[in-house]
This record gives structure tokens, sequence and C-alpha cells, in this order.
């Protein structure tokens, strides 16, 4: 074995390694609201709606207050604050596109809580601060020294008091109203140290500091309302007034919800109200179950009869594309994992196929690999004019299925097709790593047979009946 042969060598084997170590990785999770994790399945695969189940949800923007903002551009805002929110959650490859006019598909591999995806997509997420009228502050005092005083919710809740909205004048002068349009984006999740309860730190911007510091010098002593879309958040008692625009939401309740207010606020509000979900679907699991063991199937049965085939019909070549396939395998799974890729039905349609297409080109290169030995080239010449001069074809064919995919993904994200997506993205990886194993990996395995005894064996390359003028121990 030459050093040439011997680097090459040296990097399949390391590149095999590695993306069987990438594949054989275990990273159980079956994702869900409040969860992050990578991977829906034991080998932490992401798989689509359609292997793993999972909800669907179709929502139609309301585009009747949009002002001078296009509707393209009001429900790209829509279709990003979305995606923040799901995200934040830790669904693992959700899907969002657009469909028509106005119209958004939402796509949550292995999420069985459609109540909870539908209640952290659709909420509006306007956070405002109020603070009491003078009627109503009044009215909390004479309640307290009567001890008949309950709290700020119930009082809230049952129309007793009145909120207003909470106000302060910017540095030009302007009276303006003080909303989570000042929060930065950086709210956090802890817990109380005299409470113990999960609690929403935020912070202002400056402007936002300004007004804040100035509505609670206002308010020592009483309530600040925080409410979001409208409905009571917390009321907590202002002690002193608070520079730096820092302050804390209490009285969440749970940490999951905690953990959803602030994903909501760090994620800001929808730039239009969505209806619905007009649609709403919870695909069940078992079905992606048992799609998966008929495609295994399929593929096992189909991949022994390829290689039953090559193995006795090209003896050694084939068995060396077998290995080859092996490797091929691997490297598309490793692939498929750290990208990552969402893998659908018909993306598993789409591996299989390419595996069909990994063969094709070993055939084409043993098939010409026949005719230059036909024609009385040594062993050694017969296998690098095979490669070469077949490696024309299988870049011509390649690249044409290349193109195909491109254009499949094209429409399929313009027709918000997650499953024509997958099947283009998926295959153009399988060509493209395809193309490496038949060229580099095929045609290192050859090479390393050029000086054996092996080499002097034409039987064992398909070719029996002729003999061979001229045999040179070759090596490169």
């Amino acid at each position: 074995m030459n050093r040439g042969n011997a680097i090459r060598l040296a990097i399949i084997a390391v590149l095999f390694g590695l993306a069987l170590s990438a594949v054989l990785a275990r990273d159980y999770h079956v994702p869900g609201l409040g969860d992050r994790g990578q991977g829906n399945n034991s080998l932490g695969m992401s798989l689509g709606l359609d292997l793993s189940g999972g909800t669907h949800l179709v929502y139609k923007a309301d585009l009747s207050e949009i002002g001078n903002e296009t509707v393209a551009d009001a429900v790209k805002g829509a279709m990003d604050i979305i995606e923040l929110r799901v995200n934040a959650y830790g669904v693992s490859e959700p899907v969002i596109q657009k469909q028509g006019r106005d119209r958004i598909s939402v796509q949550l591999p292995g999420l069985r809580d459609i109540e909870a995806a539908v209640s952290l997509i659709g909420q509006t997420a306007e956070l405002d601060f109020r603070e009491l009228t003078t009627e109503s502050w009044q009215l909390v005092e004479q309640l307290s020294a009567q001890g008949l005083f309950t709290s700020y919710e119930s009082l809230t809740e049952q129309g007793v008091i009145e909120w207003i909205p909470a106000t302060a004048l910017t540095s030009k002068g302007q009276e303006v109203h003080l909303t989570g349009g000042y929060l930065k984006r950086n709210t956090r999740v802890e817990f109380g140290r005299i409470t113990g309860e999960p609690e929403v730190h935020f912070e202002l911007t400056s402007e936002g500091a300004d007004l804040f510091a100035e509505i609670t010098g206002r308010l020592v002593g009483r309530p600040l309302g925080i409410f979001l879309d409208d409905a009571y958040v917390s009321s907590p008692i202002v002690r002193s007034q608070i520079p730096g625009g820092s302050g804390v939401i209490e009285n969440i309740g749970s940490l999951d919800e905690a953990r959803r207010l602030s994903t909501l606020l760090n994620a800001g509000a929808l730039p239009v109200p969505l209806e619905g979900p007009i649609i709403r679907e919870d695909i069940d699991p078992t079905l992606g179950s048992d799609s998966i063991r008929k495609s295994l199937i399929a593929g096992a049965v189909g991949l022994v009869l390829v290689l039953a085939f090559i193995v006795l019909y090209y003896r050694l070549p084939g068995v060396l594309a077998g290995a080859a396939l092996l490797i091929y395998g691997i490297l598309v799974l490793a692939a498929f994992k750290l990208i990552p890729v969402t893998l659908t039905l018909a993306g598993i349609a789409a591996f299989i196929l390419s595996v069909g297409m990994a063969v094709d080109a070993n055939v084409l290169i043993f098939e010409r690999m026949k005719e230059e030995l036909r024609a009385g080239r040594t062993l050694g010449g017969a296998i690098e004019a095979g490669f070469n001069r077949a490696w024309v074809a299988i870049r011509d064919s390649n690249i044409s299925t290349l193109i195909t995919c491109l254009i499949l993904w094209l429409m399929g994200r313009a027709l918000a097709e997650p499953k024509v997506m997958g099947f283009a993205l998926t295959l153009a990886i399988g060509v493209a790593l395809s193309m490496f194993t038949a060229i580099f990996v095929t045609r290192t395995f050859l090479r390393l047979f050029m000086g054996t005894r092996l080499a002097g064996r034409l039987s064992l390359f398909g070719m029996a009946s002729l003999e061979q003028t001229s045999l040179h121990k070759e090596q490169e």
C-alpha cells in the first residue's frame, strides 16, 4: 500500500468512525412545551409530523388594521414571532409557513399538548402597566381600614376597582403609556427569595427606565398593575422609586406559567391578531411508527436484493461497492442527524432512492472497467480508466438530479408543503454523498487490491473468460 492510498483509507476510516459515533449517540427526547432537547426518537433524529405525530394548526391573520404596513410584512412579522415563541419552548423542528394571502400553517412534530400550543401561539402578548384611579385607591383604603380588603386580583375580577394606563412624560414632553414595547428581550424566571415562588424579572430600555422611574416615584405605597392582553397578572406594591428600569412580575402561579410569560415577553407582541386556529389536527404517532416499520422493511429487502445482484454479477467489485454503500448509509444518517434534517416518510423514500442512485454510479464504473479489460488494458489501467470515463456521466446525471431537488424544494416552500421540501433536501444530501462514496471510497478500495495476489485473478472481477496479455504489479 503506497502512501496516497494509505492517506485516503485513513480519511475514510476517520469519517466513518465520526459518522457512526454521531448516529449511535443516544439522545432520546420527546419534545413538549417548556422542555428542550434534540430529536424526537431513540437515536436523536428529528422526525416529521407524519412519523412522530404532533400538532398541526392553521391561523388566519386579521389584516383589517395593519395601517401603512404591507400585507406581506404583517404576515411575515407574525410568523417570526410565532417561530420565536415555539423555538423558545424547544419544540423540535417546527415548520411555520405562509399559505395564501393571510394564513399561517404551524406544524409541531412530537407535541401532544394541543391546547398549550394554541395558547402559546395565538396570544397577542401586549403587556402594559396601569395604576388605580383616585376613587379606586380611596375605596381600597376604606376596605383595608374596615378589614374587608381581599386582594387586588379579586377586586379587579369583580369590577370593584378600576385601572387606568400608567403614563409618564418623555424627554420631549409627550405623555406616553408604559407598555411592553419598552421591554428588553432578556426577561428571565427566578424564584423569590422570600416566597420561593417563580417570578419573571424584566429590564426596560433607557427611555422605558426613565418612564418607570417617574411612575414608581408617583406610586410609592400604591400598587402598580401589570396586565397582559387586558388580563390582570399582578400588582406589586411600590415600596420606593425604582431607577434603572428593572422590575419583577409576581403572583404568576406555576413555574410553567412563569416560563410561558417570559417567552411571550421575549418574543414580543404579535403585529396582527390571529383568528383561529381555523384548522387543528392532532396526528397520532402510531401511524408514523407503522410507516417507519414498513419503510424499513421495504428498504432492507430492496438493499439486500441490490447487494446480492452486484455481488453475484460483479464479484469482488460488487463486494467493495457493498462496503462503500454501508459507509454511504452511515454518512447520510449522520448528516440527517447533525444538520439536522426533519425526516418525513417522503424523506425516507428519497433516502432509499438515493441508495439506488449510488448503486447506479457503481454499475457505470464497473461496466466501463470491464470494457477496458476486454480492450486489453491492465487491471490497474482499467480501474483508472473506468472511473475517469464514467465520471462524466455520473457528474451530469447527479447535477441534473440536484437541480431537480432545488426546484422541488423551492416549489415546496412556495406551496407550504414540508413533505415536498423534505423529499428534495433528503434526496439532495443522498445524491451528493453517493458521488463521494462511488468515486472516492470505492476507488480507494479497488486500488488497495492492486498490490495483492488477488489482482491476478480476473475471475474475481467477472472476467473469467478473458486472459490478460500483460499484468503488471501496479501501485499508486
